[in-house]
């Protein structure tokens, strides 16, 4: 199969993180067969510094002609006084706008061997695995007016949605919950905004099209509660922009690192971008220092959900968990008795154990 790739690698640790998972791509290609080719644009501070916007057009056009795309990270105290259209993070904002990438999918789950470095109890968060489903595109982030007025003293935001936009998005949580536990909690604040109960409304007119999918409504202040006191509770949380902003955030630091957990932007016909969930840490940039995984987990979610290579995908992340189970981690990680290596050691690893699978199927055939 040939996929073509556009990488995004921004700022910061950006094209550090980038280049391992690209690394990790080109040893699945080989290894399942696949031709890959890449394609590498700017975005952010490193597109405004080279092209003077945070999100040039040919990087869109790119963007709009690939199979799936890749980003590293944006933004840095370099470009912190710039005016606020100018800012390295609306180039993020704008290509999932202009690409149309109303999904975020940012998945949960913790790894054994990191568990020991949340904040909540082992007991507490050992065995959660959820999906949190973000709509990205619509609500209080994106609504008009949104302006200060009698001389300072007053403020509006807009919150705005309109039904089909909050369809598609429910839509694509019945969908993912089919694939997993077939759980779908849907977070709002319907005691208080009419968007909510809009919300609400839609979820439940669409259940009937998802029958074995058990739906629960709950409160968002509920919701953030619960994830932590019992995030194994959740299985596929669905929710609107800012609470899922919220939340998603909130949930990622459940599991122990931030530097592990990869998310997804996705639109109808399967398109994506996909990023880890962690920052530019421009403080580490170009040391060699910064943790691939979230990144290469990202691209695993690429090939899962893009361009449907659940194998290829699966193969991935039985890599990275094997690796951390061989203590190797970059100083970011907490690994009880591990090994600490640079990041492109550690995605080196990575390509190692997926490419060392096929050298043992190799050897065993001979005797089948």
């Amino acid at each position: 199969m040939e996929k073509h790739i556009v990488i995004l690698p921004g700022d910061g640790i950006g094209p550090e993180v980038t280049k391992g998972a690209k690394g990790v791509l080109e040893t699945v290609a080989e290894r399942f067969g696949h031709t890959f080719t890449f394609e590498t644009h700017n975005i952010g501070g490193a597109a405004i510094d080279k092209q003077g916007t945070p999100l040039p057009e040919e990087t869109v056009e790119a963007c709009r002609k690939s199979d799936g795309i890749l980003l590293g990270a944006v933004g840095g105290p370099k470009w912190d006084n710039l005016p606020g259209e100018q800012r390295p993070e609306k180039g993020l904002l704008g290509i999932r706008k202009q690409l149309g990438l109303f999904a975020n999918l940012r998945p949960v789950k913790g790894f054994d061997s990191l568990l020991h470095s949340s904040p909540l109890k082992h007991e507490v968060v050992a065995g959660s695995d959820l999906l949190i489903v973000r709509e990205l595109t619509g609500g209080l982030y994106f609504g008009e007016p949104r302006e200060r007025r009698n001389d300072g003293q007053e403020v509006v935001d807009t919150l705005f949605y309109t039904r089909k936009e909050i369809e598609r998005i429910v839509e694509k949580a019945f969908e993912s919950a089919q694939v997993r536990s077939k759980r779908l909690t849907s977070v709002d604040k319907a005691n208080v905004l009419e968007s909510s109960r809009m919300w609400r409304e839609v979820v439940e007119e669409k259940k009937n099209n998802y029958p074995d999918v058990e739906v629960e409504h709950m409160l968002v202040d509920a919701a953030a509660m619960k994830l932590v006191t019992n995030p194994g509770y959740f299985d596929v949380i669905v929710t609107e922009n800012m609470f899922g902003d919220i939340l998603s955030d909130e949930a990622s630091v459940l599991t122990g690192s931030l530097g592990m957990l990869p998310s997804a932007s996705v639109r109808q016909d399967g398109l994506g971008l996909y990023e880890p969930v962690h920052g530019s840490a421009p403080d580490i940039a170009g040391q060699d220092k910064a943790n691939p995984l979230a990144t290469i987990l990202s691209a695993a979610m690429m090939l899962r959900y893009s361009f449907g290579m659940t194998e290829e995908a699966d193969e991935i992340e039985s890599a990275v968990q094997s690796v951390l189970n061989e203590k190797y981690h970059t100083a970011d990680l907490q690994v009880k008795g591990g090994t600490v290596v640079s990041g492109s050691q550690l995605a080196k690893r990575v390509s190692e154990q997926i490419s060392e699978k096929v050298t043992t199927e190799n050897i065993m055939s001979c005797y089948v």
